[in-house]
């Protein structure tokens, strides 16, 4: 019986070509790093030291030798919300909603990376961010808390916190404090507190007003009794005469008819009879 099938047979260097493609195409999967926008890149060295803090890898291409790793975090500033319970000055625990915007150094992103490893927020950030929490919360009253001293508060917090990170390579830009949450019956006498300190404050403000318009007042009658106690002096007999003359003059030159009387007024001044 004839063989119908078709014997295909590849040459012994065609399968070993292949193989050899597969092999170039894994080791280079392998050893290309794609670094995207805001990160960067620190090499691990597996048959060497570990971390190279030498080098931190930019934005791009980046080819490793299959061997070792890239590992790639972001380096641009970031930011962490947190809630912490914390005590005031008089032992009142009260929480406290924050920001902190952060970002790691750069070029020590290998050295930051090989002290407190990859998850170094949660190794390095968050415990310094609650300590300074505590350390700075712990000087004030609840009512500052709530009121006047948000602003000296985070300023304080920042501060803080930069001590503690100092030479840990991990800056931190800015903290908010977005919110501090008390107990309702202390809430609710601090807001009582604040209406009526207000509501005094305005009262004060009217009462005030008052009295400096009262001032004004008397210091304004004062002015005019004295400017007539002057004017008055000044006025003497013979100057009204004076003054009564010469408007009699000024009327006499009008072009209206009218009959001047010398000397038939009371003190002998003029009369003057307009016409009919």
């Amino acid at each position: 019986m004839a063989n119908n099938q078709l014997d295909i047979k590849f040459p012994k260097g065609g399968v070993f070509f292949i193989l050899l493609a597969v092999v170039v195409l894994i080791l280079f999967s392998k050893s290309t790093v794609t670094i995207g926008p805001g990160e960067g890149g620190v090499l691990f060295e597996t048959l060497g030291n570990g971390i190279n803090t030498d080098k931190t890898y930019g934005e791009g291409f980046q080819i490793v030798a299959p061997w070792n790793k890239m590992i790639v975090r972001k380096v641009r500033q970031q930011s962490i919300s947190d809630e912490m319970n914390v005590l005031s000055v008089n032992g009142l625990e009260v929480k406290v909603n924050g920001t902190i915007w952060y970002e790691p150094e750069f070029e020590n992103l290998g050295s930051l990376i090989k002290t407190k490893g990859e998850d170094y927020e949660r190794e390095l950030l968050d415990p310094a961010i609650n300590a300074a929490a505590r350390s700075v919360v712990g000087r004030y009253t609840p009512e500052q808390l709530y009121s006047s001293k948000r602003d000296v508060i985070e300023q304080e917090i920042l501060d803080e916190i930069q001590i503690v990170l100092k030479d840990q390579f991990l800056l931190v830009k800015r903290v908010l404090v977005e919110d501090v949450k008390l107990p309702s019956t202390i809430r609710i006498a601090i807001e009582t507190k604040l209406k009526q300190e207000q509501e005094s404050l305005e009262y004060e403000f009217r009462i005030s007003k008052a009295k400096k318009e009262a001032e004004r007042q008397r210091i304004d009658a004062e002015g005019k009794a004295i400017a007539n106690k002057i004017l008055s002096a000044s006025l003497t007999n013979m100057i009204l005469k004076e003054k009564g003359i010469e408007a009699t003059l000024e009327l006499s030159k009008s072009p209206n008819s009218k009959v001047v009387v010398i000397g038939s007024g009371e003190s002998g001044m003029p009369i003057i009879l307009g016409n009919q």
